[in-house]
């Protein structure tokens, strides 16, 4: 993020949706990562219910806007790639800074609905959640709500697919039509380049959609299972681990602006000798 605001030619679309990206992922670990490390190094795991319905609601509201931004990035690649000499027309600021405002309006609302009910539920039985943390199957499996259970179950579902499905094929569709234009660039140094502008992009939305389409699209959410455990510690902490590293080190302009800025601040401090 420090790099993009410093480094002028890093001043573009493509650059300032990964900078709110970067921001989503410090956001969106904070809500898990903390909690799970004093946790691990602690006998006292217990957590409140206006507290753990909280972390509920803004891991999914994270969840729900790293979607919604996701698409606005594969919506800036086919624009780029589609529309080159219009580029800079179309992806002017204000629709930059509409598309990132939407994205984290819609992840607001998303999980408003069963956050809604799980903070107004009673819980019975077990007081142990079967997780690392708050997430929706454990906590509908504790409801005591029974006749409503459905309902809320049946919604959750529909949010999932709504959200994660439908951005999910926004994005496909968009890449469908970006493989079939670099399919039509006659240099095969032209497709490599052309290609490589979205490969970090590309990388990303596999990693999250591959955990997340397992872990919410499918109907059944009243009984949590061990294998969801293992799958979430994919988008919750290996892949936003890994995200740094794709759009950092494996992006030859990012590298070169760090480059940059790194030999101005030793020039600036007379570390360093041309």
């Amino acid at each position: 993020m420090a790099v993009v605001c410093c480094d002028n030619k890093l001043h573009s679309p493509m650059y300032f949706f990964i900078c709110i990206f970067s921001f989503l992922e410090i956001c969106y670990t904070s809500v898990t990562m903390p909690r799970l490390l004093i946790d691990l190094n602690s006998d006292d795991k217990i957590i409140p219910i206006p507290l753990c319905v909280a972390q509920f609601y803004f891991l999914f509201v994270f969840g729900s806007t790293e979607n919604f931004l996701l698409s606005s990035m594969a919506y800036d690649r086919y624009t780029a790639i589609s529309n080159p000499l219009r580029y800079n027309s179309i992806m002017t600021p204000r629709v930059c800074i509409f598309l990132a405002a939407a994205s984290w309006v819609c992840g607001f609302l998303a999980p408003l609905i069963p956050a809604t009910f799980l903070s107004i539920t009673f819980f019975c039985g077990s007081n142990i959640i079967d997780h690392f943390y708050c997430d929706f199957s454990p906590l509908l499996h504790h409801s005591c709500a029974t006749g409503g259970v459905y309902i809320v179950e049946t919604t959750f579902f529909s949010l999932a697919c709504l959200v994660i499905l439908g951005n999910f094929i926004f994005i496909s569709m968009s890449y469908g039509l970006v493989m079939a234009i670099i399919a039509n660039i006659p240099s095969p140094r032209g497709r490599r380049k052309t290609l490589s502008t979205c490969g970090s992009h590309l990388t990303v939305v596999c990693l999250f959609y591959g955990s997340i389409i397992y872990m919410y699209v499918r109907s059944d959410h009243s009984i949590p299972s061990h294998i969801d455990k293992v799958v979430s510690l994919f988008y919750c902490v290996i892949t936003p681990t890994l995200n740094p590293l794709i759009y950092g080190l494996r992006n030859q302009e990012m590298k070169q602006a760090i480059k940059r800025i790194t030999f101005t601040i030793c020039k600036q401090n007379s570390l360093c000798q041309l």
